[in-house]
């Protein structure tokens, strides 16, 4: 199967699963929750990903209609139900690129905040010398995605049983049972810019493959085994609209 035909069986599987009506389990937040985050600063109008030759670097960017990194979902005083907002990258990466063991899914560079947890416990975001409470500013996330008819959105992060000796996660992940690293990569936003410096040694030196950006609203659930521990609830944009990774790194 050709790399083209490939990403466009991809897509349709995810879109299939975005946008299907299916029976949903709820999330904590309410709809006018999730809309009222859906501002101009998540509604991505372009991105981009350059390899910088000279410094061995990987820039990912995305631009917006409003200030990106701007809004912020409001604390919900718990674990369970906590909201996520994230600006996303899907891309065509493999698992082993990113420090995980071999495995189906799509690898994702994901840029969250959210306020009622941190899950980077080896950087200091905010620089005030706590490393535990620094959810809230926008930090970085390798994850790997899989479809998941239990909510909305149509995807969540593919989680693991702890016992599972097959799993190999990088050891700057945050210790839940699922596959996410906290890399640490430097988050800048400036306006409607908002960038993430990677070097390439993080990804195994691949300089190409193809990527697309996602605005997505996820919840964190600890209490209802039929829903996954963290799921996309809300999609509000995908940049190619269909979710084919069409972009390739310049």
């Amino acid at each position: 199967m050709s790399l083209s035909k490939s990403f466009s069986l991809s897509s349709l599987v995810l879109l299939t699963l975005l946008f299907a009506s299916s029976q949903l389990f709820a999330q904590v937040a309410s709809q006018e929750e999730i809309q009222s985050l859906n501002t101009k600063d998540m509604k991505i109008k372009g991105a981009e990903v350059k390899y910088m030759d000279e410094l061995d670097l990987l820039v990912f960017q995305l631009n917006t209609e409003g200030q990106a990194g701007n809004t912020v979902p409001k604390e919900r005083g718990e674990l369970n139900g906590a909201p996520v907002l994230g600006y996303v990258f899907p891309t065509s990466l493999k698992s082993e690129d990113v420090g995980f063991n071999k495995m189906d899914g799509v690898v994702a560079l994901a840029v969250t905040a959210h306020p009622d947890f941190d899950d980077t416990p080896l950087w200091d975001e905010n620089n005030d010398g706590d490393y535990k409470n620094d959810g809230v500013t926008w930090h970085t996330h390798w994850v790997v995605l899989g479809p998941d008819k239990r909510v909305k959105g149509g995807l969540s992060v593919i989680e693991f049983k702890k016992e599972d000796a097959s799993v190999v996660l990088p050891p700057t992940n945050p210790g839940m049972p699922m596959y996410m690293d906290s890399p640490g990569y430097s988050v800048v936003t400036n306006k409607s810019n908002l960038t993430v410096l990677v070097p390439s040694q993080r990804v195994d030196h691949k300089k190409e493959f193809n990527y697309d950006a996602v605005s997505a609203f996820m919840e964190v659930n600890t209490s209802d085994e039929k829903r996954p521990l963290l799921g996309v609830y809300e999609v509000y944009g995908v940049l190619s609209g269909d979710l084919s990774l069409p972009y390739t790194v310049k």
